[in-house]
């Protein structure tokens, strides 16, 4: 029989981690290395891939690194670690399904329903007289957090992954930071 590809990791079962806007998600600190980011995230007991190329902006390469719990199947990505050229780790995805447990300020980021997530974002943007921007998407984010909250089915339910980004100097805003891959989970 096969595995469900729908199965949602249970809250209880996911890692917890923090957000820090624009300096880090969890063990993972934009800037890293490829080897850096791999050896945080072994020592948190993630597995990954070696790092492949997933496209290039001028001169620079860029690669990801695809990280799992050990336990889950191969198939079961948490967490997308994006690299470019020598400027290290500028944009970090984590899974709706099987991601860890972001919170930002008290917010929980991942696996909720979109609008419950855009309802509370949108008071803590107006509370903290912060920007409140419209991805591409719909979805409520904010460039000054460097968060891009997106949509990604769990079979007929829609659930709320994460892209964090850093802009540097490829990427003047945190939209260009997103790897064209990223835009194709769904």
């Amino acid at each position: 029989m096969w595995p469900d590809p729908w199965a949602v990791v249970d809250e209880s079962d996911r890692a917890q981690w923090d957000y820090a806007p624009l300096e880090r998600v969890g063990p993972l600190r934009f800037g890293m290395s490829s080897q850096e980011a791999t050896a945080a995230m072994e020592a948190c007991g993630y597995t990954s891939n070696a790092p492949s190329k997933v496209g290039e902006f001028g001169p620079f390469e860029q690669l990801c690194t695809r990280f799992r719990a050990a336990s889950a199947p191969p198939y079961r990505v948490a967490v997308a670690a994006y690299y470019v050229g020598t400027m290290g780790l500028t944009c970090i995805t984590v899974d709706a399904l099987a991601g860890p447990q972001v919170t930002f300020d008290g917010i929980r980021l991942i696996g909720r329903p979109p609008s419950e997530l855009s309802a509370e974002l949108t008071a803590y943007l107006e509370k903290t007289d912060r920007d409140i921007e419209i991805t591409t998407e719909g979805d409520v984010g904010s460039q000054q957090l460097g968060m891009n909250p997106r949509a990604q089915r769990a079979g007929d339910v829609l659930l709320t992954r994460l892209v964090f980004g850093r802009p540097n100097d490829w990427a003047n805003t945190m939209y260009d930071c997103i790897p064209a891959d990223e835009w194709r989970v769904h």
